[in-house]
């Protein structure tokens, strides 16, 4: 008889502050999705230090929320709900999730669909009425979990990003989170 190891605990939180390895956890997590082609900008991980300095302004972006996934308590991946600018009426209904990412050791969990639910949540807690994000063609997996979830693709923009001198397209989603309301004429 053998004894199989436990599975694997995921969990999601909102980040509000970092704690013991968080910040390490996060950059090392980043920076092995950014080499597997899952970066969010980045095409090459940054300096160490340029990594720490974005993460801990994340928290400190007013209408951002960062999101992280943990592996058994270790941090493994991360979206950000961003809400639109006190000034943006028109679209004030829209928040958009970004720079989502789940680090290669840590696939296969559950762990990508887990925090785009939470951030979802917290979308739908705030009032908003849609969720959109983008996505290079690249991601095949990002891009079938999306519209698993209910993501509409909408638009495709054909040069969207540039890597490795080849230029990619980048895909748009949207997905309605709840009832829009009707609009007086």
């Amino acid at each position: 008889m053998t004894d199989k190891p436990p599975a694997p605990i995921t969990t999601v939180e909102i980040l509000t502050g970092f704690r013991g390895a968080d910040v390490h956890d996060l950059c090392d997590s980043a920076e092995l999705a950014i080499l597997d082609g899952g970066g969010f900008g980045w095409v090459e991980p940054p300096e160490r230090e340029v990594m720490e300095r974005y993460w801990r302004g994340v928290l400190a972006v007013p209408g951002r929320t960062l999101f992280v996934g943990r592996l058994d308590g270790m941090i493994a991946g991360s979206a950000q709900l961003m809400r639109p600018p006190p000034n943006n009426e028109a679209q004030r209904f829209a928040a958009t999730l970004t720079t989502a990412f789940v680090a290669p050791w840590a696939r296969g969990h559950g762990m990508a669909r887990e925090i785009v639910e939470a951030v979802e949540d917290e979308a739908r807690a705030d009032g908003f009425e849609v969720l959109q994000l983008d996505v290079r063609e690249t991601q095949q997996a990002a891009i079938r979990q999306y519209r698993a979830m209910g993501y509409q693709h909408w638009g495709t923009n054909p040069m969207y990003a540039r890597v490795g001198g080849r230029t990619l397209a980048g895909l748009y989603f949207c997905k309605t989170l709840r009832q829009q309301r009707e609009s007086p004429r």
